[in-house]
């Protein structure tokens, strides 16, 4: 049992040994750094990297804000006319389906009808646009308030 014992130890004296030997060796022949480790060219590889990271993120973002005007498209019969908030998690919300235009209170989890409207209350046919016609509309109505006043 003590051979095998001496014969590990000598063993791993001698492996280690070898190791420091080995890399004493190793760090006599790395050259010296005369010259800086970075130079132009890095640089340059570095920012254009950087340009394209910062053009991607710029790029998505313009996409998704194009594409998040898609959910105001409406094709069907079912149009969302307008909405206003009462509260922090609340809405009122003015819709249309079909010819029926209906005000709906939107909740976490729930949505209640609070009222159908006998008659339509927003012109959809008409040729101005969304909520751009209706600040316009305010304005002309402000101006013609502030004048007469």
């Amino acid at each position: 049992m003590r051979f095998i014992t001496s014969f590990f130890l000598l063993t791993y004296v001698q492996l280690c040994n070898a190791a420091v030997e080995a890399n004493t060796t190793r760090n006599n022949n790395i050259p010296s750094l005369t010259n800086e480790p970075v130079g132009l060219g890095n640089y340059l590889q570095m920012f254009f990297g950087l340009f394209i990271i910062v053009a991607l993120i710029i790029g998505m973002a313009w996409f998704m804000r194009r594409m998040g005007s898609m959910s105001g498209v409406t094709t069907g019969n079912l149009k969302v006319l307008g909405g206003i908030s009462v509260g922090q998690r609340e809405r009122v919300v003015l819709v249309q389906a079909g010819d029926t235009q209906l005000l709906v209170g939107v909740a976490p989890g729930e949505v209640r009808t609070l009222h159908v409207m006998d008659e339509k209350i927003v012109n959809t046919e008409s040729s101005h646009t969304g909520n751009v016609s209706g600040f316009a509309d305010k304005l002309q109505a402000a101006i013609k308030k502030r004048s007469t006043s």
